[in-house]
């Protein structure tokens, strides 16, 4: 008798169940929907230069997307591994010099010197982070900043460095060959296309990276080091290689910068401000989320640069001002930034549903 009663207790437990997971389908589900509103999406992003000829606008765009594309390659040392680096600008530096003085010196094409940046940024991350990474959370941090203003000072205050003429604070100009093998194109538009290769190819990056054995590895460095050199992992190796990969790509984004703008100057491409906005877009959009920096670029940018543009120097400084409130809101707010909307709505809805039984 007992058997039988525990049998249908059994059964209407399984029962319950999957009406639940039924029920729910509704609401953790949407894939097709998904998948349908990305595609829309994706043609809107690669047809906009065909309709909008607004020199602004376009310029805004690329500037948006350039945002993104940096933000999510310090994504993968900030956000994977929870390293907190205010030093990213360097890197930046390091892609727009190269290119520039390879291409204005030797001729070499902007596309190969872009590499060259990017390997040259990897190295110059293997060198500091071995030291640098072995310091743990805000002393991490204040390492970064500090190789960052010694680098941007030292950089100012110097006219060349070997055969190369950097001409210190006086800056460079990118010499203005206009061709595709130069990187120079007279159309906003193909800067807005490389631009957004660029970010879709760090972006899957990212993504491959969280699903493997680096991945993992990196999330156990992030929320418990202790508990993950405990268990075996070499903690300072995955955080090197997070970071040679994370200052690769920031490299490449510098020189994308200066083909932009044609022009290489330390108070534009090594200040703390670049490194601080790097940091900002994914706090606001979701530092553990691949998207998280895209979404934290899409708001905050436009919204920087139209106020900038609208308000002029009335009001100098007023972009940060909204950077600082930005931050205020998602921490206290959003937590896990605009990323982790979705999934606060959808658990709003189980439990609502949970409720209503």
């Amino acid at each position: 008798m007992r058997r039988r009663i525990n049998h249908h207790r059994e059964t209407d437990t399984a029962n319950e169940t999957s009406g639940r997971l039924q029920r729910y389908s509704g609401v953790l589900g949407g894939t097709g929907i998904s998948r349908l509103i990305t595609a829309i999406l994706i043609i809107v992003v690669l047809v906009i230069p065909v309709f909008v000829k607004n020199p602004f606008i376009l310029h805004l765009l690329i500037v948006t997307v350039f945002y993104a594309y940096i933000s999510s390659s310090w994504n993968i040392v900030g956000g994977l591994a929870g390293q907190i680096s205010l030093g990213h600008s360097v890197y930046v530096g390091i892609g727009a010099y190269t290119s520039t003085l390879l291409y204005s010196v030797y001729g070499v094409s902007p596309w190969i010197g872009m590499l060259a940046g990017g390997i040259l940024a990897a190295i110059v991350s293997l060198i500091i982070s071995y030291p640098c990474l072995r310091l743990q959370g805000v002393y991490y941090t204040l390492a970064t900043i500090a190789f960052a203003e010694t680098f941007r000072l030292f950089i100012f205050a110097t006219e060349r460095i070997g055969p190369f003429h950097i001409k210190a604070a006086q800056g460079l100009l990118v010499p203005l060959r206009i061709g595709f093998i130069n990187y120079q194109f007279v159309s906003k538009a193909p800067y807005y296309y490389i631009i957004l290769v660029l970010l879709a190819v760090v972006l899957t990056v990212t993504h491959v990276i969280k699903k493997t054995k680096l991945g993992f590895y990196l999330v156990a460095v992030r929320e418990n080091q202790s508990v993950a050199q405990a268990l075996g992992i070499n903690t300072t190796t995955r955080k090197i290689t997070a970071a040679a990969i994370s200052a690769f790509f920031t490299g490449i984004g510098g020189t994308f910068f200066a083909q932009y703008i044609l022009m290489v100057d330390p108070f534009t491409i090594l200040g703390i401000m670049l490194s601080v906005t790097m940091v900002i877009m994914p706090i606001v959009g979701g530092v553990y989320s691949t998207f998280g920096p895209l979404l934290g670029t899409l708001i905050l940018v436009p919204i920087s640069e139209l106020t900038t543009s609208f308000l002029g120097g009335r009001f100098i400084g007023f972009n940060v001002v909204l950077y600082g409130i930005a931050i205020v809101v998602a921490i206290y707010f959003l937590p896990q930034g605009l990323a982790g909307i979705g999934e606060i709505i959808r658990t709003r809805r189980v439990r609502t549903m949970d409720a209503e039984k």
